[in-house]
């Protein structure tokens, strides 16, 4: 389904006339995107690659996207622990001002840091480059459904470097729409904040998840995983830092890829220490493909070490009841392995991302550009 131009038009109209009744506000928004703009482009490949670890700090720490974290400390500092400062600022240098495609620098990215998501990528890629790349995120996904367009990435791990710059060209689109309607400085970060004032028709999370009504004659539903195994290791991957990712908003320690017994290296681990009980840890395996018997392996290893607490198989629904069958037979694991389903592990977080979002937005922590 293609762009509805008609109701892009009507809701650029709108939105202007709003900034015409509120000129302070349309001048602040204003003001602080030609800030956020001026900061990142003077973050030149040079400038990146000399940055210190406090630098690297400021720099992500800015992004809106670094909202749904109160201590956004901990996100730098894990980066650096698990790549190393070098890497992190050379990879950040080459996706910023590298001169390879959008797309190949994109991949690029995506395959040698984990822990910076297509939310903050694409924000960094804006704010460096207004005219040409656009700020993807939940907000975006839902304005441009309302605007007719169903064929979107539902996952993180669909935002591939060609998606992207497919999206980019849509956001393209809109900014023309908006110089023809008057908007004469329009640019994606404009784009961007169009779609954040206007286009959040749909904002909540049971409305994102919900299957359009039949009156939506044509419509195809969102993006979805149909075979999760054909997805490969980059779904398995988002479930498995997901998972983390759910374990610090929940207030645990979280770690993925962990060797929690001799011969078992778990895909997430929620730790806590409880007072007198001392380490108590909750270990994931997520099964998106692969021998389920290497799974069961590895979760029965990982009960030898007694602060294992429980265990999680997550998968999607065919592949849970198959390794339920198998885990029966298995009386060391039977009464003690939980099971969860991929889908709702993304939901959840999805959920618990707005939560922190929404709280953190307060400012009850200085989160410094400020939220919008």
């Amino acid at each position: 389904m293609n762009l509805d131009i008609e109701l892009l038009r009507k809701h650029l109209r709108d939105w202007k006339a709003k900034l015409g009744k509120d000129p302070i506000s349309a001048e602040r928004d204003k003001a602080e995107r030609a800030e956020r703009v001026a900061y990142y482009k003077a973050q030149t490949a040079d400038e990146i690659r000399a940055m210190s670890e406090g630098d690297l700090y400021e720099y992500i720490a800015k992004l809106w996207a670094m909202l749904i974290w109160g201590n956004k400390k901990y996100v730098v500092d894990k980066l650096v622990q698990e790549h190393g400062l070098k890497k992190v600022k050379d990879e950040l240098a080459e996706l910023v001002w590298g001169e390879t495609s959008t797309e190949q620098r994109w991949d690029r990215f995506r395959s040698a840091i984990k822990g910076i998501g297509p939310a903050m990528i694409s924000e960094i890629l804006c704010h460096s480059h207004p005219e040409e790349y656009m700020l993807w995120n939940r907000r975006a996904y839902v304005g441009l459904r309302h605007l007719g367009l169903d064929d979107l990435p539902r996952y993180n791990y669909q935002v591939t470097g060609k998606r992207y710059q497919d999206l980019c060209d849509i956001a393209k689109a809109i900014a023309q729409e908006m110089q023809k309607e008057g908007i004469s400085d329009a640019n994606l970060l404009t784009v961007d904040y169009f779609i954040w004032d206007e286009l959040q028709v749909e904002d909540n999370l049971s409305q994102i998840h919900k299957k359009e009504k039949a009156a939506a004659v044509g419509a195809r539903e969102p993006e979805e995983i149909t075979k999760p195994e054909a997805a490969g290791d980059s779904l398995h991957n988002e479930v498995r830092d997901k998972l983390a990712e759910i374990g610090v908003w929940l207030g645990f320690s979280a770690t993925t890829e962990v060797k929690v017994a001799d011969g078992a290296k778990v895909d997430t681990v929620w730790e806590a220490t409880i007072g007198n009980l001392g380490r108590v840890i909750y270990v994931f395996e997520v099964q998106m493909k692969g021998s389920i018997d290497s799974l069961i392996l590895n979760l029965i290893r990982s009960l030898n070490n007694p602060a294992v607490q429980g265990v999680v198989a997550v998968s999607d629904a065919a592949q849970i009841e198959r390794i339920k069958k198998d885990a029966t037979a298995v009386a060391h694991l039977r009464d003690r392995l939980k099971y969860w389903d991929y889908k709702e592990v993304l939901q959840v977080h999805e959920a618990l991302e707005s939560v922190n979002e929404s709280i953190n937005s307060l400012g009850l922590v200085p989160q410094g550009f400020g939220p919008r």
